[in-house]
């Protein structure tokens, strides 16, 4: 840190904050601790009386806390991912599309552990909209060493995007409702709604919906229908507990699909099963998607269509952060609900 004269000063990075007053109108900040200071900064510095100014000086080898951001958050940043101007030193991630956030999360502790570098993310596996920010960085000083910035590039040289966002694939999805009950007429289905609603949201359309009673060969049928419509998802409510009226689980194996899991370690949503069937996702869904505002649908249908084929390690890994609190406001995906390590 120095002292110079203010028309001096040009290209010199400023050490402290600078108020203006204008008596009755404005008292605030003019100019901030970091900012560069420019040629048409001078006439104002003067006339709020600045002769002298204490500035860092940047010499090779050192990078100002503005072109340090924008370095990390480049280097950082993969497809789906907008970046804002430096404010205070800070740039941030915005999603450019709706999509499945991802983070690096290994690659993320690397960028972390390098000295003076912060960046910080929403938790991978989410959901976002369009222009929602999902991380942010900046350096702790004014300046820092270029082999500091050199690192942080090198790390996300090495490694798949650290913050990027999945579009969503539109998929043609079937819905197979199950339950003698529904099929009858003696109860609404309430199923159909709820997931038409939930899968418009995220880019997809229901082709139709078909209701069975508790049969295996039908619920068989209703499935494999769906399939040579061409449904890339096919969805089947009802029937997914371990009463012995509840086939749903059975007819899903029965139809010639290979089971990822039956069970998932996620409350509510326990009672799920995942299968494929010629690369084709086929869910049971239990009876909690209707009913809370977030389940384990949300937390598996986003990946599915972000194009992800997701494996029985990864259901297991919902466990961590898989315990929804409940809350009598559901203000999901902005809570902790599926987001663990």
């Amino acid at each position: 840190m120095k002292q110079v004269a203010v028309e001096e000063a040009v290209g010199m990075v400023l050490c402290h904050d600078i108020t203006r007053i204008v008596p009755g109108e404005f008292k605030g900040r003019a100019f901030r601790k970091g900012q560069h200071i420019r040629p048409e900064d001078i006439p104002l510095l003067k006339d709020l009386g600045k002769e002298h100014l204490y500035v860092f000086e940047l010499t090779e080898g050192w990078v100002h806390e503005d072109d340090a951001a924008r370095r990390i958050a480049r280097a950082a940043a993969g497809p789906g991912i907008a970046l804002t101007n430096p404010a205070e030193g800070r740039v941030d991630l915005v999603a450019s599309e709706p999509g499945l956030l991802k983070v690096d999360v290994a690659a993320l502790s690397r960028i972390n552990a390098v000295e003076e570098i912060v960046f910080s993310t929403l938790h991978t596996n989410q959901p976002v909209s369009a222009g929602r920010p999902v991380a942010g960085t900046r350096i702790i000083p004014l300046v820092t060493r270029e082999a500091n910035i050199a690192t942080v590039e090198g790390i996300c040289r090495g490694v798949p995007p650290v913050v990027s966002v999945r579009p969503y694939r539109p998929l043609s999805v079937g819905i197979v409702t199950t339950g003698s009950e529904v099929f009858s007429g003696r109860i609404e289905d309430r199923f159909g709604p709820v997931l038409k609603a939930k899968f418009s949201e995220l880019g997809s359309k229901v082709i139709a919906q078909v209701l069975v009673s508790d049969d295996i060969q039908k619920t068989v049928a209703a499935i494999r229908g769906f399939l040579n419509q061409g449904a890339g998802l096919v969805a089947v409510t009802g029937g997914m507990s371990v009463d012995p009226d509840d086939q749903t689980p059975a007819a899903i194996r029965a139809a010639g699909c290979t089971v990822v899991t039956y069970g998932a370690p996620a409350f509510p949503g326990a009672m799920f099963m995942l299968a494929y069937i010629n690369d084709v996702p086929v869910l049971g869904l239990p009876g909690c998607v209707m009913y809370y505002r977030a389940s384990i649908f949300d937390l598996v249908v986003p990946r599915i269509l972000a194009g992800e084929v997701l494996t029985r390690a990864d259901i297991v890994a919902m466990g961590h952060g898989g315990f929804c609190s409940g809350c009598l406001d559901c203000r999901y995906p902005f809570c902790a609900f599926g987001k663990g390590d």
